[in-house]
């Protein structure tokens, strides 16, 4: 749209039809390995041989911001709720949302949900330090990334509580979007839905 030229770095294992959509855009792909540590070795070595920007993808205020419109369009929409519930990997669309929800709704609860065999987030929540994601072998690979330094403290002070789903749970989750509401959702997708759906008969007098 501003004619700025992007260049991505992607896991060599990313899905293709993520590769594919990126490319699509007109972005340039440049692939690193699987882990966080390379991700930000390569994209370092492109800022410092291209003079490129670099823009995290979740641990930058800026990112956060643009995050957290979501929950505001939600809340602007449906009006005050009682929970409201966010997947989080890096913790980027979670920062944003808490942030917007505790500031529209401060009586909402806000529940991330993280896949339980990525479960970096919740180890970290609960021992209130950051936990490295170590080889997380999940069908919701949106969500493999650990929380960044800013995102964490953002979490630690406005989410009230992580839950883990299983990947069957996901699973059953995306189903569930497909048969009532018709859409083709990726596993990062469905986890929230995957934690409403375990945590509802607590939540059945809430909105």
């Amino acid at each position: 749209m501003l004619g700025v030229h992007a260049t991505i770095v992607m896991p060599h294992n990313s899905p293709a039809v993520k590769i594919a959509a990126t490319k699509g855009y007109g972005a340039e792909v440049v692939f690193c390995e699987n882990s966080t540590e390379s991700r930000v070795s390569v994209a370092n070595e492109l800022v410092e041989k291209h003079g490129f920007t670099l823009v995290h993808p979740y641990n930058d205020h800026r990112i956060i911001a643009g995050a957290g419109t979501a929950a505001l369009e939600l809340i602007e929409e449906i009006g005050q709720l009682d929970y409201i519930y966010c997947p989080v990997g890096g913790g980027g669309l979670l920062s944003g949302t808490s942030i917007a929800s505790k500031g529209l709704c401060p009586e909402s609860k806000v529940i991330a949900v993280e896949p339980e065999n990525a479960d970096d987030a919740y180890r970290s929540f609960k021992a209130n330090k950051i936990f490295p994601s170590v080889n997380p072998a999940t069908i919701a690979d949106g969500l493999r990334t650990q929380l960044g330094e800013l995102t964490f403290e953002v979490i630690r002070k406005f989410v009230d509580d992580i839950i883990l789903v299983t990947e069957q749970e996901i699973l059953d989750a995306m189903r569930i979007i497909w048969e009532r509401m018709k859409l083709v959702v990726e596993p990062s997708g469905a986890v929230s839905l995957a934690g409403l759906i375990k945590m509802k008969d607590v939540l059945s007098d809430y909105r």
